[in-house]
């Protein structure tokens, strides 16, 4: 018995208010329209409405809400109604032949919209406006009034914080790759997904990628215990400012025994990363300077001039699982750490990442064949 019982969650106070004000507004747009519009032009409120109104406010992400959905959807519904009317005699299959072939045609035009078999019983349970009509019934009332109806869901939702119609833009070039969904799947690879669990009328891609997004955040807030990137990385790491001569950077590699260094500008924001590949290059290639002898382009050359960009940097609060998925699925051997100023603050290493994971099987207990020890 317990699959017969509510399987919706409780509505969230703002979702509660939000969908019921837009619907009725909604609503009455529609039917202020048909007192301004003449009554011979034959435009009325039609039942389904209010369950189109349901969607476009209460679920306006939803692929079933979408103004092609509620539009063609209801139109074909009124169209094939019609089509009923003119080729069959009256019976109880008129209704079963509707209903039916509207959803068939919904299907076919991807067009699904639940209110559109609603129109489609409408038509054949009272034929007599829609015959009288003819194939304007099809733009007038249901076409005009689901596009009053969708229209109004567009204006309220700018108001109201929910996105109507529901599409994720692609992020603008210029982003920050930190700022970005990294799912390592793409559009078609998530329609797979939504088509293999029959879920492509219910869920949207781009809802699907937000989701898959969030949960990818939460399992590495999980990882390693919460564990903070400042809690681990290393604080004040050597720096160089751009200016730094190579032999001086060559130097403190050479005598730390490390492989890059950050270069730091003086309002303490990270400008580059200098390698020691960067480093072997900057002394034995002109970089277009002429034909110099190394110790003469030894001179002229600086870590500004070598740096690569910074491969990856992060809030030094960022949980170090989110972390790993970034220097994972860029081959990134280290990541510069910031504060909220921007500032560099530290640096967090794959040294670091495995002595926390050795750190963490250390603290779990061993299990032999008996299993793990318990308590009394």
């Amino acid at each position: 018995m317990a699959g017969f019982g509510p399987a919706l969650p409780w509505p969230h106070r703002g979702d509660l208010w939000r969908a019921s004000l837009g619907a009725a507004l909604g609503l009455l747009a529609c039917a202020l329209m048909v007192l301004i519009w003449p009554a011979e032009a034959g435009l009325y409120l039609v039942a389904p409405l209010g369950a189109t109104a349901v969607l476009v406010f209460c679920v306006p992400n939803a692929p079933l809400a979408q103004p092609w959905s509620a539009l063609i959807g209801n139109m074909i519904s009124a169209a094939l109604a019609l089509v009923v009317l003119w080729l069959t005699p009256a019976g109880p299959w008129q209704p079963a032949l509707a209903v039916g072939g509207a959803i068939a045609m919904m299907m076919l035009t991807r067009s699904l919209h639940p209110p559109g078999g609603a129109v489609a019983l409408l038509t054949v349970l009272a034929p007599e406006a829609a015959l009288g009509a003819g194939p304007l019934y099809v733009l007038m009332p249901i076409g005009l009034s689901t596009a009053i109806l969708v229209l109004a869901g567009v204006v309220f939702h700018r108001f109201s914080g929910r996105v109507y119609p529901f599409r994720l833009p692609p992020p603008p070039a210029s982003a920050p790759a930190e700022a970005q969904p990294r799912l390592g799947l793409g559009t078609e690879e998530l329609e797979a997904l939504l088509d293999e669990f029959h879920q492509s009328a219910n869920l949207g891609v781009a809802d699907l990628g937000r989701i898959l997004a969030a949960a990818e955040r939460e399992a590495a807030e999980h990882r390693f215990d919460g564990t903070r990137c400042a809690e681990i990385m290393t604080r004040t790491p050597l720096r160089v400012t751009p200016e730094a001569r190579l032999r001086d950077v060559a130097r403190m590699m050479r005598d730390h025994g490390i492989k890059s260094l950050p270069v730091v500008g003086a309002d303490g924001v990270a400008q580059g990363l200098v390698q020691q590949a960067d480093l072997i290059d900057g002394l034995t290639r002109q970089r277009g300077m002429g034909p110099m002898r190394p110790a003469a382009l030894q001179s002229r050359l600086n870590a500004g001039r070598i740096m690569r960009p910074v491969p990856v940097s992060v809030p030094q609060d960022w949980p170090v699982g989110r972390v790993l998925n970034r220097m994972a699925e860029g081959d990134v051997q280290s990541v510069l750490l910031t504060d909220a100023a921007g500032r560099l603050s530290g640096i967090l290493t794959r040294s670091d990442i495995l002595a926390l994971l050795l750190r963490g099987a250390g603290a779990r207990p061993e299990t032999g064949a008996s299993g793990p020890s318990r308590g009394a």
